[in-house]
């Protein structure tokens, strides 16, 4: 795809995808075309088959079969639920074709799915949602499984949901048109990425595998914490045996440590970013302002409004 020409781009939209995560992938396009004024990108809507597509929302995608797109620069696929019955052997048929001809393929939500399917990511670098990695790592060995928001690996985009997906179309456009473009769109979303996350914060000489685990799996639900019971669920314990466990190890319960990820994450976030505090709120899992100011307080003895102050008088001297 070279930045000089029009990058025809196919949007193959599934049954029961995400409108939100379809619009994550198609508006940045629209936006590219506005901020830059000229054509950079044109897109189809495509469906596996012969018959229309709806989305969680109701919205109606007319029937476009993608067995009649005879040629694609850029495919990306948006998907939801129930793909093993929509990857049928003709859709994984097209898909291969177009791979064959040299198209750009991408995978958005359940997207990786359907592309590992065909298996359009063997020896690849690959990602989906968090809470399909270990599913998808055991489906598919032959892919380099990683827990990122999105991954690019040659020819293959992967992200996990309609945030990432923002943040990939955002590198992808980067990529072929210059930073400058993809920060001027990022503006017109009033979107504000934060730098990225380690996968692991680090792990404590203190833990021990089951803790660790369960480390990994509080890092990966920050904006949105699990239940203890959830995790002990996962970890095959009882929630008295998970709550020995990081009492005997780190000596503090579960939901002491699970509050010490996100506050952490929060202090990144206020250091690092110019996400507004309630965003930051947000995305450390706090439901409202109140508890997160007090929570951050109790655990910083500062506020965040103060600690972003004070970074920002140590930036400029």
């Amino acid at each position: 795809m070279k930045s000089g020409k029009i990058t025809h781009t196919t949007l193959l939209v599934l049954d029961d995808c995400n409108t939100l995560t379809f619009a994550a992938a198609v508006d940045p396009l629209r936006a590219a075309n506005r901020q830059a004024g000229r054509i950079l990108f044109d897109w189809q809507f495509a469906t596996p088959g012969a018959a229309p597509v709806t989305l969680t929302s109701g919205v109606t995608i007319p029937a476009a079969p993608l067995q009649k797109v005879t040629r694609t620069d850029l495919l990306i696929i948006v998907a939801g639920f129930d793909l093993e019955a929509q990857s049928t052997p003709a859709l994984t048929a097209s898909l291969r074709r177009l791979d064959g001809q040299g198209s750009v393929i991408a995978g958005i939500d359940g997207g990786p799915w359907v592309m590992a399917m065909a298996g359009l990511l063997d020896q690849h670098r690959a990602t989906t949602h968090w809470e399909d990695l270990e599913r998808f790592t055991e489906r598919f060995p032959l892919i380099d499984v990683v827990n990122s928001r999105f991954e690019i690996s040659g020819s293959r985009l992967t992200c996990a949901g309609a945030a990432p997906a923002i943040e990939m179309m955002l590198d992808l456009i980067g990529r072929q048109h210059g930073s400058t473009l993809a920060q001027r769109i990022a503006g017109t979303f009033i979107y504000d990425p934060a730098p990225p996350r380690p996968q692991s914060r680090g792990i404590d000489p203190r833990h021990n595998a089951v803790t660790a685990k369960a480390q990994q799996l509080m890092e990966a639900a920050l904006d949105d914490p699990l239940p203890v019971a959830q995790l002990a669920k996962r970890l095959g314990l009882s929630q008295r045996a998970l709550q020995l466990q990081f009492q005997n190890r780190l000596g503090r319960s579960p939901q002491a440590h699970y509050l010490h990820l996100r506050l952490s994450e929060a202090e990144r976030l206020v250091r690092q970013t110019h996400l507004s505090l309630q965003n930051v709120a947000l995305a450390t899992g706090f439901a409202s302002q109140a508890s997160f100011a007090r929570a951050f307080r109790g655990q910083f003895a500062m506020s965040a409004t103060q600690m972003r102050q004070g970074q920002s008088r140590e930036s400029s001297a």
